[in-house]
């Protein structure tokens, strides 16, 4: 965008100021045409400003600056700036239907000259209900009309040579108020405490098929939730059991799956389809079923949450802009292991993908944590566990490393090859001993493309190709660029360095890779990737003394700056002075592993 407009948000602002002339000439007609005011001021006053403050995303954002959220925030000097290419979308969760009567678009001088606002009532099947091909920028008013819970701001040609910018994203209408009919657990994303087996998961209980149901292992207690994605006023429960009932159990309300609230209990459950009139607000609804009526599980074949059509604010999907207890979750509902441990998978992509699109796979089996968001680990050896997002074969895909003894486990997260999709793993043994690895809740919290940018302004010149290559799927290594390899423009990136401090004569793609000659010197790798072979060896050490200067890792830098107590697997011996992400311990009793995106 021009340079002015980045000097300063407040620079276009001051222009504001014209507006109050122009106030006061509208003042004047007002007082000239009073009757027309009033009917004016009636037809607004049946709007309300409904996108303030209400989770926002988008296609992409310029950099960590212009987030999505900046142009529902209400603050005029804030705004959201896409990457400078088409198409590009903004769009907000109003948290409940609403019938859509007015859309204003504050634009910076980055606007769009063809868009859409379109509404949806899943954020997955669009409908338009404005369109332009002769944007004029400014402050636009579209009066609309629609129906749904998400609104967004298409854009498909560009006036600027940048991106698309707002200032305010504005959504005005109207929600209504009674227990609606609508089943808003319908392919929601939904757990439970345990399954039957594979042919009963979880999901089945919320995808609108009768046919389908999901069924427990055979003990108590058992429970099944749904996220509702928002913090709803919940009206209705209705169990459609299979004959495997309870005779007592609970349907408990959350704010964030960890602290449960009763909306209504019994002892004397009956079966069959029961629909429950209840009181409550929460994002989260669950039943928690105590006694079965049968010697097996819990079994339902649908699972469905009625609300009312108007919302309190919706909660965002569990991230890292919460604290690290929310981020994790309540751990006391992971089943004890009858392996070495129980692994937990979470979905902390932020809305991006649903738990039926996020996919891990161990040993040649592949589940989503929708039908299966736990995994008992047995005792195996280098084992890896990979993660995808949207299929399971899908290039967003990342993994974990470990080996798993009778009573230890050994295990990393990596950035060593690349980065392909933020991870964190948090351990657990039964001694107390608890530690998490990986991305920090910052990293979490941002938008991949967020993430490529910061890396590129983060890093020197010669590391920005390592986002650029790939994008948008994986940030590689310097070691396996062309341009640091031999024939590359890099490729005595660390010649010289390596030459005059160690002595060592090695390519530059075999320090980057602890390779040839270095394979077996984890100190010498370490100390040129970090830039302190200049110094004695007994500052090796030193983590306070690291990438202070040219040449260095700074691939390897970034991971470090931006994971969790800045300890990362960069490259190969970053667990020289231990600095990796590496985390072992005998008798361990959980792992959680989150998946960002």
């Amino acid at each position: 965008m021009p340079p002015m407009s980045r000097m300063s948000p407040i620079i276009n602002r001051h222009r504001r100021p014209a507006l109050v002339t122009a106030a006061l000439a509208v003042a004047v007609l007002v007082l000239l045409a009073g009757y027309t005011a009033v009917v004016a001021r009636q037809a607004r006053a049946a709007s309300t400003l409904l996108s303030q403050g209400k989770p926002a995303i988008a296609s992409s954002a310029e950099n960590a600056s212009f987030p999505a959220s900046a142009a529902v925030d209400g603050d005029t000097g804030t705004r959201w700036s896409s990457a400078f290419s088409d198409p590009q979308w903004v769009q907000v969760d109003l948290g409940t239907t609403a019938s859509i009567s007015q859309v204003v678009l504050d634009w910076e001088v980055a606007y769009g000259k063809a868009f859409r606002i379109q509404v949806s009532a899943d954020a997955a099947t669009w409908t338009d209900i404005y369109s332009t091909s002769t944007g004029t920028g400014g402050t636009q008013t579209l009066d609309v009309t629609g129906t749904g819970r998400y609104v967004r701001m298409y854009g498909t040609v560009r006036a600027t040579p940048y991106g698309y910018s707002l200032w305010e994203f504005q959504v005005y209408g109207s929600t209504g108020t009674g227990c609606g009919t609508t089943n808003a657990a319908v392919n929601r994303p939904a757990a439970g405490s345990s399954t039957e087996n594979a042919n009963f998961p979880a999901s089945a209980a919320v995808d609108g098929n009768p046919g389908t149901r999901w069924s427990s292992a055979f003990s108590d207690p058992q429970w099944l939730q749904v996220d509702l994605g928002a913090t709803v006023s919940v009206c209705r429960v209705v169990l459609t059991w299979e004959t495997a009932y309870a005779t007592a159990f609970r349907i408990q309300v959350s704010d964030d799956a960890s602290t449960w609230t009763d909306i209504h209990s019994t002892m004397t459950g009956t079966g069959g389809t029961q629909s429950l009139d209840v009181t409550g607000t929460g994002r989260y609804v669950r039943m928690y079923g105590t006694t079965r009526a049968t010697p097996y599980g819990y079994s339902l074949w649908e699972f469905a949450v009625n609300t009312t059509t108007s919302t309190t604010s919706p909660s965002p999907s569990a991230s890292p802009t919460e604290d690290v207890g929310s981020f994790w979750g309540d751990p006391s509902m992971i089943p004890p292991a009858q392996n070495v441990l129980m692994v937990k998978i979470l979905n902390r992509t932020n809305g991006r993908y649903p738990d039926s699109q996020v996919y891990w796979s161990f040993n040649g089996a592949a589940h989503s944590i929708a039908d299966q968001p736990y995994l008992d680990m047995p005792v195996n050896s280098a084992g890896r566990m990979y993660f995808y997002l949207g299929a399971p074969n899908s290039p967003y895909f990342d993994f974990i490393e470990f080996t798993v003894g009778a009573s230890v486990f050994n295990g990393n997260t990596t950035r060593v090859d690349a980065f392909g999709i933020k991870l964190a793993m948090r351990l657990h043994a039964h001694d107390g001993y608890d530690v998490a690895v990986g991305e920090d809740l910052a990293t979490f919290q941002e938008d991949r493309a967020v993430t490529f940018q910061r890396f590129v302004n983060e890093v020197p010149q010669e590391f920005k190709v390592l986002a650029q290559s790939q994008a948008p799927y994986r940030i590689i290594a310097p070691g396996g660029d062309p341009s640091f390899r031999t024939g590359g423009v890099n490729a005595n990136y660390f010649t010289s360095y390596a030459q005059s401090t160690l002595g060592i004569n090695a390519p530059t793609s075999d320090i980057f890779g602890c390779a040839g000659t270095l394979a077996a010197d984890p100190g010498h790798c370490a100390a040129l990737n970090r830039h302190v072979a200049q110094l004695p060896e007994s500052q090796w050490s030193t983590p306070s003394l690291y990438y202070q200067g040219a040449p260095a890792n700074y691939y390897a830098r970034f991971w470090h700056d931006h994971a969790i107590n800045h300890l990362a697997y960069g490259f190969p011996y970053d667990d020289y002075a231990g600095q990796s992400s590496f985390v072992s311990h005998d008798n361990p009793q959980w792992l959680e592993v989150a998946v960002g995106w």
